[in-house]
C-alpha cells in the first residue's frame, strides 16, 4: 500500500475535499433556506388574504347600514315631498361614505334623486304613481357591492333606493407586507450564519464519510484516504485507524516476503524446481493446443496428475470456452495481447483466474496459460465492501437524523422553545452516537489488527460492580425494570485492563436493560471459583432465536426479530465485549430462549496475566 503522494495529487485531493464539504453544506442548508422562504411567503400571502377579506366584509356591512338609514329617511322625505332634502342627502351620503351610486328611482324608471344631479330625470313628484312592487334584491358587481332597497311612500306609491360602492384593498396592506419582508430577511441572515457553524461542525464527519466511500470504490492509498486532523475527534480517530491499517498491511507483506524467500532458498536449483515453487499454475501449449509443460500448481488446480496432463490436448482438463478460444487464437498467432477470465473451480468453492498470453520463439507461435487462485482475494474484497457498506449505513442514520432535526430547528424551532430544545437534544444524542460508533469501529479494527493494547493493573471487582449498579440503577427505574445484583460477600482482585473489562460488562448490562420490557427483571450474579470468576447477566426480555444467536457476536450483526429493529444499536457492542474478554484469557457464552429471556455468562481467570 502506498503512503506518499505527489504534491499535485495532494492539491487535487484537497480541492476535492473542499468540494465535498461545500456539497454537504449545500445539501444541509439549501433545503432549510428553501423551506424558510416558502413558509414566509405563504405566511405573507395568508396575512394579506385574511386582512383584505375582513376589510371587504366590514366595508360591505358599512354600505348595507348606510343604505338602510338612507332608505328610512327617503320614505319620509318622499311622503313629505321634500325633494331638495332628499337630493342633498344622496350627494352627502355618496361623498361621506365613498359611494359610487346613490339614487332614488320611481317604478317607471324616472330618477328622483342621485349623487350626480345631472342624472336626475324628474324635477317634481306627481301626486301618485303606479303601485307596482319594487325589487329590493342586490348583488356584488365586479370588485364592489350594489344594494337595492324597496321604499313604500305613504299616499303615493312604491319606489326604490339603489346604493353601490367599490371595495378596495386595505390601505395598510403594504405596511404588513413590508414588515413580513423584513422578518424574512432577518431570519434568512440568521439561518445563513447558523448554517456556517453547522458546516464547520460537520466537516470532519463529511470527510470521514467521503473517505469511506472512496475506500469502497477501491482507493487504497493512505494519503488519499487521510483527512485533516484539525476537523475534530472523528478525523483524528479515522487517521489513527488508517495508520494501524497501513502497519498491519506492511506486516502481512513482510511475512509473505519472508515465506517466499525461505521457500526459494530450500528449493532445488533449476527452472523446473523454480516453476514448481510458484503458487500460480503454468501451462505451455503448442500450435495444436497440446500441453508441452505443466507445473505442480497447475496439476493441482486442474485436479489431475502432471503426467496425465503433459502431452494431452488441453481441452480435456479445461472446459471453459473463453479460455480455450483465447488459447486457440493465441496459438495460431492471431492475437498478441492477453486474455483474462475468472471462473469457479471444479468444486464450485473457489475462484480461479486464467490468463492466456502468447509466447513467441523462433517465429513459432505458442500459448501460455497462467492459473491463479484468487478465492481469498475475492472473499477479502467482499468482506471489505460489506464492512464499508455497513459502516456507511450506520454513519448515515445519525447524519440523517441530525439533518432532519436541523431543518425542524430552523422551522418550528424559531418560534417554539419546546421544539428547539427537543431538536438540540436529539442532535446532541446523535453526535454522541456517531462518536461511540467511530470509537467501536476503531476498537474492533485494532483488535483484528493485533494492535489493541491492554493496560495491566489490579481490578477490584467489588468497586467495579458497585459502579455498574450505580450507573444503571436510574435507567432501570426509568424503564420500569427490576435491576438486581446477587453478589458474594467477597470478590477477587483480577489482573487486566480495568476500563476494557468495565466496557464489556457495561455492554452486557446495557443490552439486558434495553431489550427487557417494563415490568421485567435483569439480574447480575457472580460466582467465585478457584481459578476463575463467573459473572452472569440474565434478563426476562424478548430473547434470541437459535439462528440469530449463531451470528450475534459478529460485527454489525443484530437479531432479525422485528422488535429489535425499533431499538437503536450498531451491532458492535457484543463483538467488542467478547474480544475484550478473550484478550483477558476468558470468554462470553450465551444461553437464550425466544420470548423468555437471555443469559450472558462471562468467565474471567482469577489473577491472570492480561494478554
Amino acid at each position: 500500500m502506498e503512503t506518499a503522494q505527489h504534491p499535485s495529487d495532494n492539491a487535487t485531493r484537497h480541492g476535492q475535499s473542499r468540494a465535498r464539504n461545500h456539497s454537504l453544506a449545500t445539501f444541509v442548508g439549501a433545503p432549510m433556506v428553501g423551506i424558510l422562504l416558502l413558509a414566509m411567503a405563504a405566511m405573507a400571502w395568508w396575512l394579506s388574504f385574511t386582512h383584505n377579506r375582513a376589510y371587504s366584509k366590514a366595508r360591505t356591512r358599512e354600505i348595507e347600514t348606510v343604505g338602510a338609514i338612507i332608505s328610512q329617511s327617503a320614505e319620509v322625505m318622499l311622503a313629505a315631498d321634500e325633494l331638495s332634502a332628499l337630493r342633498r342627502l344622496a350627494v352627502e351620503a355618496a361623498r361621506e361614505y365613498d359611494l359610487t351610486l346613490c339614487r332614488v328611482v320611481l317604478p317607471n324608471g324616472q330618477i328622483v334623486a342621485d349623487a350626480d344631479p345631472s342624472r336626475i330625470t324628474i324635477q317634481s313628484l306627481p301626486p301618485r304613481w303606479s303601485a307596482t312592487v319594487m325589487d329590493a334584491s342586490g348583488s356584488p358587481i365586479g370588485d364592489g357591492v350594489c344594494r337595492t332597497y324597496a321604499l313604500s311612500v305613504i299616499g303615493r306609491g312604491p319606489a326604490r333606493l339603489e346604493v353601490a360602492a367599490g371595495v378596495q384593498p386595505s390601505p395598510d396592506q403594504w405596511d404588513q407586507e413590508l414588515g413580513v419582508g423584513a422578518i424574512v430577511g432577518a431570519a434568512l441572515i440568521l439561518l445563513l450564519l447558523f448554517c456556517g457553524r453547522v458546516r464547520a461542525r460537520l466537516r470532519g464527519i463529511g470527510e470521514v464519510r467521503a473517505a469511506l466511500l472512496s475506500f469502497g470504490k477501491g482507493e487504497s492509498s493512505l494519503g488519499a484516504l487521510a483527512v485533516d486532523g484539525g476537523l475534530g475527534p472523528e478525523a483524528v480517530a479515522w487517521n489513527k485507524l488508517l495508520t494501524q491499517y497501513g502497519d498491519y498491511h506492511k506486516e502481512v507483506t513482510l511475512v509473505k516476503a519472508r515465506t517466499a524467500i525461505a521457500s526459494s532458498r530450500s528449493a532445488q536449483p533449476g527452472l523446473d524446481s523454480a516453476c514448481d515453487a510458484m503458487p500460480q499454475g503454468i501451462i505451455l501449449l503448442d500450435q495444436s493446443l497440446c500441453v508441452r509443460y505443466c507445473n505442480g500448481a497447475a496439476a493441482k488446480f486442474l485436479g489431475a496428475k502432471r503426467e496425465e496432463i503433459t502431452g494431452s490436448e488441453v481441452g480435456r482438463f479445461i472446459g471453459e470456452g473463453v479460455v480455450l478460444d483465447a488459447a486457440r487464437t493465441v496459438s495460431k498467432g492471431m492475437a498478441c495481447g492477453r486474455t483474462v477470465a475468472e471462473v469457479k473451480d471444479a468444486h464450485g468453492e473457489g475462484v480461479l483466474r486464467y490468463v492466456v498470453r502468447p509466447v513467441r520463439r523462433e517465429d513459432c507461435a505458442a500459448a501460455m496459460i497462467i492459473i491463479d487462485d484468487i478465492t481469498q482475494q475475492r472473499v477479502a474484497e467482499e468482506s471489505r465492501n460489506a464492512f464499508v457498506a455497513q459502516a456507511t449505513h450506520e454513519l448515515r442514520t445519525p447524519l440523517t437524523n441530525i439533518r432532519l432535526y436541523l431543518e425542524t430547528l430552523q422551522g418550528e424551532g424559531e418560534t417554539d422553545p419546546v421544539v428547539r430544545a427537543q431538536s438540540l437534544n436529539v442532535i446532541n444524542q446523535e453526535t454522541l452516537r456517531l462518536e461511540r460508533l467511530v470509537r467501536d469501529i476503531l476498537s474492533i479494527t485494532e483488535i483484528e489488527a493485533g494492535a489493541y493494547k491492554l493496560k495491566k493493573d489490579d481490578i477490584s471487582t467489588t468497586v467495579l460492580f458497585q459502579e455498574l449498579q450505580s450507573d444503571y440503577k436510574a435507567q432501570a427505574d426509568k424503564r420500569g425494570v427490576n435491576l438486581v445484583f446477587d453478589l458474594p460477600p467477597k470478590l477477587p482482585v483480577l489482573t487486566g485492563d480495568r476500563d476494557k473489562v468495565a466496557l464489556a460488562l457495561h455492554n452486557l448490562v446495557g443490552n439486558a436493560l434495553k431489550y427487557t420490557p417494563s415490568g421485567g427483571q435483569v439480574m447480575v450474579s457472580a460466582e467465585v471459583g478457584e481459578k476463575e470468576l463467573t459473572v452472569e447477566v440474565s434478563d426476562t426480555g424478548i430473547g434470541i432465536s437459535e439462528e440469530d444467536a449463531k451470528n450475534l457476536f459478529k460485527k454489525f450483526q443484530r437479531a432479525k426479530d422485528p422488535r429489535v429493529a425499533g431499538i437503536p444499536g450498531s451491532g458492535l457492542g457484543l463483538a467488542l465485549a467478547r474480544e475484550v474478554i478473550r484478550l483477558h484469557g476468558g470468554d462470553i457464552l450465551l444461553k437464550s430462549e425466544l420470548n423468555k429471556g437471555s443469559t450472558f455468562t462471562v468467565v474471567l481467570p482469577v489473577r491472570s496475566e492480561a494478554a
